[in-house]
């Protein structure tokens, strides 16, 4: 009956996604991937800047009770990530051929008026 009326869980992440995937062009990076899944994880997105390659994860709360986006990016997490952007790397050949870099976008807000934090290198994978 209500189907369609309120987003989902996969809507809201989608439109966040986005939102993201348009700060990072405008930033100057090429997107090269988005939602990159396999068996050892999932990478929001993967860009490339002139010198690095570039594994993204977009985080959104609404608010920051309970610790925000950003703090959400545990270790387990972290290492999801990194596993999945390992296996990016070996699948296209490209492991020791490019620097590597793991940013979080974080968002807060309402759909009315987001808040974005971009940090860049947030941690490191190896």
């Amino acid at each position: 009956m209500f189907e369609g009326i309120f987003p989902n869980k996969r809507d809201i992440g989608d439109r966040h996604e986005g939102y993201a995937v348009d700060v990072i062009k405008k930033a100057g990076l090429e997107i090269v991937e988005k939602n990159y899944l396999c068996k050892l994880g999932e990478v929001d997105i993967i860009a490339r800047s002139e010198h690095d390659m570039i594994f993204i994860e977009v985080r959104y709360r609404r608010s920051e009770s309970y610790g925000g986006a950003l703090q959400s990016v545990d270790k387990k997490k972290q290492r999801r990530i990194g596993l999945a952007a390992n296996h990016f790397l070996q699948k296209h050949n490209l492991t020791n051929k490019v620097a590597c870099r793991f940013d979080v976008f974080a968002i807060t807000g309402s759909l009315n008026h987001l808040n974005f934090q971009w940090v860049k290198a947030a941690f490191d994978f190896s």
